[in-house]
């Protein structure tokens, strides 16, 4: 347990709840939990303070069952009455399904949504806290508006708050600004940085993590905030595409890219950080990774905090083999098919242990900021690296 909340009285008894598939992070997450609280003399103290604190499991048990028409209900399987709650929901887990008319149906993001709301509906308002962990924030693709057009993460983000969440905890929210939506709710947009240069360290041990031979690249204007951060962290250099787009035509609802234009120093023999929020169908990744090839970069990483592949792994398999990236990290942040982690390329960072140092950091009502910017722990982590080089 962090030394910060050890003297804390925490704000109420913790529950956690995992929607459905969302179950396996949930269960890593309250393994840590478990281990943290039954340790140390200090936990044990408080217990008896404070009736509860230390527990065999921290989750509570919930359902949505469907009736035979497709429709569901929220069910809420212990007392949540008093507690300080954490609901966790992955709404990209197409994995999950359910039946309808006798047949499988998966879960669509609106899906799970919807399931998340009808657990807080069950909830009923007996908990004295609700906090949602929305790794994958719901619609954030759709953050703002162009034209006649809806604009569903505010929405999302603002029915939540009518139903009583208080607080909103995500990941590398594709724009974090939707949070005006709910200006009275504490949202926040946490970059799984240190969590990326901890892995990408450990699966790569011969890097040189300065400007001479590193460079970090934003594959857009959009994400250069990512860029801009990681790069000032390790104190490398930035460089950015942008995309040069056919406002002319409409092609599955988004204008089709022309072209990648660079901007940025010279690239030539350095190994290249490709940083963004997501990887879609991969087709954006892979053009840049082929524009820096093209450039003549050394080695490429594409890191980015959730891994959908919409379009499937075989196009990364051809692109690896050809040699356009060397390596691609993403998170576990969201639904992981088991080819995937079985890909030579592929690097997953655990976030189960970040999640849980979380929740166990704002049930004693603590601040997270030393996580949510955790650039001492990044710095300390490659001094270490080099170091042993």
């Amino acid at each position: 347990m962090e030394k910060k909340i050890r003297n804390t009285i925490p704000y109420g008894p913790l529950g956690v709840v995992a929607l459905h598939g969302c179950t396996q992070m949930g269960k890593d997450v309250d393994q840590y939990l478990v281990q943290w609280r039954h340790e140390g003399r200090e936990t044990q103290d408080l217990d008896q303070v404070f009736e509860g604190y230390v527990k065999d499991s921290y989750l509570i048990g919930s359902e949505v069952p469907r009736f035979g028409s497709g429709e569901g209900k929220g069910v809420i399987k212990d007392s949540v009455r008093g507690m300080d709650l954490y609901v966790m929901v992955d709404v990209c887990n197409y994995s999950a399904s359910y039946t309808i008319s006798g047949k499988q149906n998966p879960m669509s993001p609106d899906d799970h949504f919807q399931n998340l709301k009808r657990i807080i509906a069950a909830v009923a308002g007996k908990a004295r806290r609700i906090t949602v962990i929305m790794p994958f924030l719901y619609e954030s693709r759709q953050h703002n508006r162009s034209g006649r057009e809806s604009l569903d993460c505010a929405l999302a983000l603002q029915e939540l708050e009518r139903m009583g969440v208080d607080q909103v905890l995500t990941f590398d929210a594709h724009d974090d600004r939707v949070q005006n939506a709910i200006p009275l709710t504490t949202f926040e947009s946490v970059p799984p940085a240190y969590q990326f240069v901890k892995n990408l360290l450990r699966a790569e041990p011969d890097l040189r993590i300065d400007s001479d031979h590193m460079m970090v690249i934003s594959p857009d204007e959009g994400g250069m905030r990512r860029a801009v951060y990681l790069a000032n962290v390790l104190g490398l250099d930035v460089g950015m595409f942008y995309k040069r787009r056919d406002y002319a035509t409409v092609v599955d609802g988004r204008n089709p890219i022309v072209a990648h234009e660079f901007l940025g120093g010279n690239i030539e023999g350095k190994d290249l950080i490709i940083r963004d929020d997501m990887i879609s169908s991969g087709e954006s990744a892979l053009d840049v990774a082929r524009e820096l090839k093209r450039r003549k970069a050394g080695r490429i990483f594409i890191v980015a905090t959730f891994g959908l592949f919409t379009s499937g792994l075989e196009c990364f398999d051809q692109a690896y083999e050809e040699g356009v990236f060397d390596r691609i990290v993403t998170t576990n942040l969201i639904y992981q098919p088991e080819e995937l982690l079985a890909r030579p390329y592929y690097t997953s960072a655990n976030m189960s242990k970040y999640i849980a140092l979380l929740i166990d950091t704002l049930n004693h009502d603590s601040s997270i900021e030393d996580y949510i910017n955790p650039v001492g722990r990044i710095q300390e982590f490659v001094d270490g690296y080099q170091k042993k080089e």
